[in-house]
């Protein structure tokens, strides 16, 4: 259920926490870490300031963070268990009607890409088609590996950013 962001600014820590939690994969610690700096004005300030804290993080936190996040079409969306979110964004890019062979190739590609980077593909689904995802897994999987990891984070904003806007009403 949408909040306003004034029940947010009055929001105790765990409340806000708990409302905003969901916003960065498994990673709880990012809404925590912006609660003591309300109160924001409008979504975007809000948005920029937790979106400073995953920045200002280590980069093992924020690897952990990446990691949070599930392969696109992998094995947790083949077994129905990937979050609510993920599962609507991936359902929204149709990764959830894929055919076995574009399956396969998902697959194939979220293996190859983890192997090489140590971490899972990410991009928002929300905001790209099947075919463009698959076009990026392509053309990113030939990046060093620190441009991937600010490439994931960038997207990860973008996630972030689209949640909060469900999250937060007007």
């Amino acid at each position: 259920m949408p909040v306003t962001l004034a029940q947010l600014n009055a929001a105790d820590v765990a409340h806000f926490t708990a409302t905003l939690g969901h916003l960065f994969e498994h990673s709880p610690w990012v809404g925590e870490r912006t609660w003591p700096h309300r109160p924001f004005t409008d979504t975007k300030q809000l948005h920029a300031a937790l979106c400073a804290k995953m920045h200002a993080a280590t980069p093992a936190l924020q690897l952990a963070l990446i990691r949070a996040h599930p392969d696109l079409a992998g094995r947790l969306a083949q077994l129905h268990q990937l979050t609510a979110e993920s599962t609507r964004e991936q359902a929204s890019a149709g990764l959830d009607r894929l055919e076995p062979e574009q399956l396969a190739e998902f697959n194939r590609l979220n293996t190859a890409y983890t192997a090489k980077f140590g971490f899972p593909f990410i991009i928002c689904a929300r905001l790209n088609a099947r075919a463009a995802i698959l076009a990026a897994m392509r053309t990113r999987s030939d990046n060093p590996p620190d441009t991937e990891f600010a490439t994931a984070l960038v997207e990860v904003e973008k996630i972030a950013w689209l949640r909060l806007q469900d999250t937060v009403s007007r």
